[in-house]
């Protein structure tokens, strides 16, 4: 049920074959049983597993299952005229009418109001509610699915009337269960990426003395939720005491492209303040074996966040800076520059009140790192 709750979350294609395959199992057990034993013998037994099957729902579910009713009944037809035809191109055909059956539940899902697909889903997964945006990604995908299976059924009707029976039997065969296999394989693979993607850093609730008390995802830090979280800000001078600056990537969610401290980030859940800034120094600026000195703490609240902003300093005069996701530029800043730009919206709020709280009486010690 897992699986399939979450294929209708995501909307996945293999899903729509699981929601198909309670209502076209008879029809898969006659194609089986006709090639061991023979169209009577096949006819027999699926004949008799739709009629249990029925049974079964309907002492389960107290419903008479249509889908499966009518899949029984075709079986029973289409048994029958190969019995009296003895026709070869008859069983030649029968994957085709099969495929022109699903085709057809697909292209009215597709592309008519009548979403059969959908109402068998909420039938077999009773209680789950579509919203409109689950409703279009399920169109999407029963549309990528009627394309498909069309072409496979057009190609059979062709390899029925103008094909080898082995390339016959390969394509209604083989090639159809390849298909079955590929979109399987592709919806796990884009799933599994997708799911990587979008998979959230855990963050920690804190107090206001640092204290975890419960845990978050980064969006939740960030959605102004105003929950307390933990950051670490690292101010890096040279030993002439020019202040090293980032250029925030213009991707950030916020403050992008704007100058701002030299490293900072959040600490993740579980992770202690010393991990953090060796992290975080070498993930934005490639920096290893620095020495930190802890300057202050203080909280930081804006619209959208609440930081504990533990505050952080080292002396470093040579960088070897390569953009990366995180950042677009480094460069040290002389104290006189910074002093003549501030106000102007090209610093971060949070840097500007740590330059000018903080840092404007810090002289740096070269003797912390070189």
């Amino acid at each position: 049920m897992t699986i399939e709750i979450n294929y209708f979350c995501g909307m996945k294609a293999s899903g729509i074959i699981k929601t198909l395959l309670p209502g076209l199992l008879p029809l898969l057990v006659f194609i089986a049983a006709d090639e061991l034993w023979g169209t009577e013998i096949g006819l027999y037994v699926a004949t008799g597993f739709g009629i249990v099957q029925l049974v079964v729902i309907y002492l389960k579910e107290k419903r008479l299952d249509k889908f499966v009713l009518y899949d029984t009944l075709l079986i029973v037809a289409l048994g029958l005229v190969s019995i009296l035809l003895r026709n070869d191109i008859f069983f030649k055909i029968k994957p085709g009418v099969i495929g022109l059956i699903l085709v057809g539940i697909l292209g009215m899902s597709a592309f008519s109001s009548k979403n059969i697909m959908m109402i068998m889903s909420q039938r077999y997964l009773k209680g789950f509610e579509f919203n409109d945006e689950q409703q279009k990604m399920m169109k999407r995908s029963i549309k990528l699915m009627f394309w498909i299976f069309l072409a496979h059924t057009i190609l059979v009707f062709y390899s029925a009337f103008f094909m080898s029976k082995e390339a016959w039997a390969f394509i209604s065969g083989v090639l159809f269960y390849i298909v079955f296999g590929v979109l399987i394989l592709a919806e796990f693979v884009r799933n599994l990426l997708k799911r990587k993607k979008n998979s959230e850093e855990y963050l920690p609730e804190i107090d206001t003395e640092g204290k975890i008390i419960a845990r978050m995802t980064r969006s939740e830090a960030h959605n102004g939720s105003m929950k307390l979280h933990p950051v670490i800000h690292v101010h890096i001078f040279n030993s002439k005491g020019d202040i090293l600056l980032q250029k925030r990537n213009k991707n950030k969610l916020v403050q992008p492209e704007k100058w701002d401290t030299a490293v900072g980030g959040h600490i993740a859940l579980g992770e202690d303040i010393d991990k953090a800034l060796k992290r975080e120094t070498n993930e934005e600026l490639g920096l290893k074996n620095i020495k930190f000195n802890f300057i202050t703490k203080y909280i930081w609240q804006t619209d959208i966040e609440k930081e504990l902003v533990f505050v952080f300093m080292a002396v470093v005069d040579k960088i070897n800076f390569r953009p990366n996701d995180e950042v677009d530029d480094a460069k040290f800043w002389s104290k006189k520059e910074i002093k003549k730009e501030l106000k102007k919206n090209i610093f971060t709020p949070n840097f500007e009140l740590e330059y000018e709280k903080i840092l404007t009486n810090i002289k740096p010690n070269p003797k912390i790192n070189n």
